[in-house]
């Protein structure tokens, strides 16, 4: 179990860090990325680089407490972290009307719960 809780998390936290490019990506060019990245228009530039800053974070989160052992026990709460960023991606762009790419939040979000439930009570770190 532990071994499936690592990679899990290592590819939330790849998603996570893929997705902090938005604090060097101008807001037009993420909306010039087609009609999946119109979720961009209900934020401002600057909301748009804290959103990258919190997604580098967390990504940070997931992983360096656990490698380091240095208080792993933020890694489930990272997660937890990660999971109300899901949550609330998943608000946004059902409400755009964004359903493909919906779905793909639920599943990171399926992720990061995984890891909450994990790392909480089948596999905590020592």
């Amino acid at each position: 179990m532990n071994v499936a809780l690592w990679i899990v998390t290592g590819l939330l936290a790849a998603v996570l860090l893929a997705s902090s490019a938005k604090i060097v990506i101008p807001k037009e060019k993420i909306l010039a990325a087609g009609k999946y990245a119109t979720w961009a228009e209900a934020f401002s530039p600057a909301a748009l680089k804290a959103l990258g800053v919190v997604d580098l974070l967390g990504a940070a989160g997931l992983i360096l407490p656990a490698v380091l052992d240095i208080a792993p026990i933020l890694v489930p709460v990272a997660a937890t972290g990660t999971a109300l960023l899901f949550a609330g991606a998943i608000i946004v762009r059902v409400r755009r009307g964004l359903w493909a790419t919906a779905v793909a939040e639920v599943l990171y979000l399926a992720m990061a719960v995984f890891v909450v439930w994990g790392r909480f009570s089948l596999e905590p770190f020592a």
